[in-house]
């Protein structure tokens, strides 16, 4: 009897197409969707759900979230971005780059580099490998290289607002504000929300007009 009751609860959902009764989507699929629906608890509770869920697949509706007239569901929108661009699809790499993160966390630069150069010789083609080292090559100074792997970022993920961001930083390091300003405001493109780097856009574009007057 048990068997049989397993059997016929398999049977049901292929049951209910043959019947023409409509078929849920899959989760993922349904969370897009609520994505784009009027009322704004049910794009929160999308923009949650691929959080916890969502992959690659799911990046362009969660960018286009970021300009939701909802301001819980931008923030949502912005944080499953993250989750996404973390997920490599292998569970080995995924561990990797966590125990990587806790390295950056206690400050030990020599061994996140290290982790993070594992895992983008082993998946090279996983972005969030080369963002991570990215930053640490920034904070330790090492601008040349952290550009080259924002550079590996962009070609992966043209809309990593954070690699974005980060050239600006890099460029404001190295005394070149106007190419700064163009990639803080390729981030703000694509992310809307970043208010501090709305003020720093603001800030140099006195500086670039400042300069241009003085050059005349």
């Amino acid at each position: 009897m048990r068997a049989m009751a397993v059997l016929l609860l398999l049977a049901l959902p292929a049951a209910a197409a043959a019947q023409g009764t409509p078929v849920p989507p899959p989760a993922r699929q349904q969370a897009r969707e609520d994505l784009a629906k009027p009322d704004p608890e049910f794009r929160r509770r999308a923009a949650a759900r691929l959080a916890e869920t969502g992959t690659m697949d799911d990046a362009p509706a969660l960018v286009e979230a970021l300009r939701d007239p909802d301001r819980v569901v931008r923030a949502l929108s912005e944080r499953a971005l993250w989750q996404v661009w973390s997920r490599s699809g292998d569970p080995e790499v995924d561990a990797q780059l966590a125990r990587g993160v806790d390295q950056m966390r206690q400050g030990d630069a020599d061994a996140a580099i290290a982790t993070f150069s594992a895992i983008i010789a082993r998946k090279p083609e996983f972005a969030e490998g080369w963002n991570k080292r990215a930053t640490l090559y920034y904070l330790t100074g090492d601008y040349a290289r952290s550009l080259h792997d924002c550079d590996e970022v962009v070609k992966r993920n043209p809309s990593h607002f954070g690699a974005l961001s980060g050239y600006g930083q890099i460029y404001l390091r190295l005394g070149q504000p106007d190419r700064a300003l163009r990639y803080f405001e390729r981030a703000l493109a694509v992310n809307p929300n970043m208010d501090q780097v709305a003020e720093v856009i603001r800030q140099l574009r006195e500086v670039v007009d400042r300069r241009r007057r003085d050059s005349i």
